[in-house]
């Protein structure tokens, strides 16, 4: 059981802004930071703790600004440095928190660093990045943009060696067996830390280090940077955090939270896709089955569990049979899928169908954990597969069924990219204006489920039990916190279920459910039934 008194992220819920995508402020297509400023009582009104924002820094845009020019300031498209300190003074002012991407495993080619260090072999910068005269090196290392790279080495012409990157070949990845590369990534946090940010969610971390006969994951090496990153965050920066984007089992992800002394937060990756197995299946197998490989975490740390984000979703924690049925189940048309992944927003992969919408949510949120939105998804929006890449899921925020959805006064060619205006998705039919209206819109259904997620802290930092695991196609969660009691039963088919659970501890409680606020009877005797409606669920909280 976590502490009484928690740190602010342990009961957030987090909502995740792709910059370029939210509001064009100055009719040039592309959104930006003072457009996002516009939005944040939107994104307070929708029940939000903290902001996540993807790569601002200046950058040739091959991998959407994952590919870093400079670190230290912001893209011209998004606005100025000036820009963003007004972003963090606003959120704050709405008692939101920001954090943004820090990347630290790779820089773009275009780096001033990686220019000195292909240029000049005595340049001190030669040895920020993995050099080597072949390319045969770290051959267990698995290749992760399995699409677009044939090798994790890249020839240089102008330095005539090879360098090391583990994602495009425009992203070469750093030496952190370079004394010199940690510190001045501690310069870079120092320098938005400074701003006001309020953390980091750190890209890619366990890649860092390479080591020869070993897939270069998730070695101690790694650990220790990491380690000596969350020391200095501690000793000078109160209240700050670092989120771990580290896509392994979980298991794996445990020691990125040492002892409390690495990573306040992890992404859980593997529960994700197993959300969608079950809905699709009616059965709540493979979700009890990775809860049961979640290991305990140290106090104060936190999980962070996702629906969708602006990347694929992700299949490389499934088995190759799991992938290949999700796969044919999720995206059957070739340009569905990207990577070991599936390159679709929540809404399609469910059909367009609210029930099953409500329900993912609803399931993510009774399992313990911090929730993260992802931009768009709280009003159903489509997906444009015929966009290359991830961009797909990055299009355009619709706001209302105006020009370009709201998004932007330019002409609708200039923008970014295009806005959705194809069948049920259009922005036409699916944007924030029409959906604040409707009582009845996912807009406003979400907005309630938050709710009553933040206002009842059992959900972040209770215990958890499966109950009723012999009915498989509902998911029952006892939730424990203190004296509290929450049952959550989800009803993962499209037909009625019958319920009998057996609950000898909650004999004499009265069970009211938050979400519809009505009264379901007592429990009078150690055997309990409940009636689900097709893709139903209830929050109950059980109480004298």
């Amino acid at each position: 059981m976590k502490a009484v008194h928690t740190p602010w992220y342990m009961n957030a819920i987090f909502y995740e802004v792709h910059i370029r995508a939210y509001r064009d402020s100055n009719r040039d297509g592309i959104g930006d930071i003072p457009g996002l400023i516009s939005k944040l009582d939107y994104i307070k009104d929708l029940g939000v703790d903290c902001i996540w924002i993807l790569p601002i820094y200046p950058s040739p845009l091959k991998d959407d600004g994952y590919d870093i020019a400079d670190y230290y300031g912001v893209l011209p498209d998004y606005g100025t440095l000036e820009d963003f300190k007004t972003l963090i003074k606003e959120a704050h002012k709405r008692d939101l928190h920001v954090i943004a991407d820090l990347v630290l495993n790779h820089t773009s080619d275009q780096h001033p660093w990686f220019q000195a260090s292909r240029s000049d072999p005595n340049s001190k910068y030669r040895d920020y990045y993995v050099w080597s005269d072949t390319d045969d090196k770290y051959s267990e290392a698995r290749i992760i943009f399995l699409d677009t790279e044939v090798s994790n080495w890249t020839f240089d012409e102008k330095a005539g060696m090879y360098y090391w990157h583990r994602f495009y070949a425009s992203q070469p990845d750093l030496n952190y067996d370079n004394p010199a590369v940690i510190e001045e990534m501690r310069q870079v946090m120092k320098f938005w830390l400074d701003m006001g940010i309020d953390g980091f969610r750190a890209d890619a971390v366990p890649y860092l280090i390479e080591r020869e006969g070993t897939n270069c994951e998730n070695l101690p090496e790694t650990h220790q940077i990491l380690k000596s990153f969350r020391a200095y965050l501690d000793e000078n920066y109160e209240g700050k955090i670092l989120l771990a984007e580290a896509n392994q089992w979980p298991e794996d992800v445990l020691p990125y939270f040492g002892d409390g002394d690495e990573f306040h937060m992890g992404f859980h990756f593997p529960v994700m896709p197993r959300i969608f197995m079950a809905i699709r299946k009616g059965d709540a197998s493979p979700i009890r089955w990775i809860m049961s490989q979640t290991p305990d975490i140290p106090e104060d740390t936190q999980w962070c569990i996702f629906l969708r984000n602006h990347d694929e979703l992700t299949l490389e924690m499934v088995t190759e049979e799991e992938r290949q049925w999700m796969w044919a189940e999720y995206a059957p048309l070739p340009r569905m899928r990207l990577n070991l992944g599936i390159r679709r927003r929540l809404a399609p992969l469910l059909d367009n169908d609210q029930r099953k919408i409500l329900l993912a949510n609803a399931l993510l949120y009774a399992l313990p954990g911090a929730p993260i939105i992802y931009y768009g998804d709280e009003i159903g929006m489509g997906d444009n597969i015929w966009l290359p890449d991830r961009n797909g899921v990055r299009t355009p925020m619709q706001w209302n069924d105006h020009t370009n959805a709201g998004f932007s006064e330019a002409n609708p060619e200039e923008l970014y990219a295009p806005v959705i205006d194809t069948d049920e998705f259009t922005y036409r039919k699916v944007n924030v204006e029409q959906a604040a209206k409707d009582p009845d819109s996912t807009l406003n259904k979400m907005r309630a489920l938050i709710k009553i997620r933040k206002s009842n802290p059992v959900f972040a930092l209770g215990d958890y039990r499966f109950l009723a695991e012999n009915h498989t196609e509902c998911l029952v969660i006892l939730r424990t916190y203190q004296d509290q009691h929450i049952l959550c039963a989800l009803n993962l088919t499209d037909r009625q279920q019958e319920l009998t659970l057996h609950l000898p501890d909650l004999v004499g409680k009265r069970m009211h459910d938050l979400v519809s606020d009505k009264y379901h009877g007592r429990i009078t005797s150690t055997e309990t039934s409940l009636h689900l409606e097709p893709y139903g669920f209830f929050w109950l909280v059980c109480q004298d």
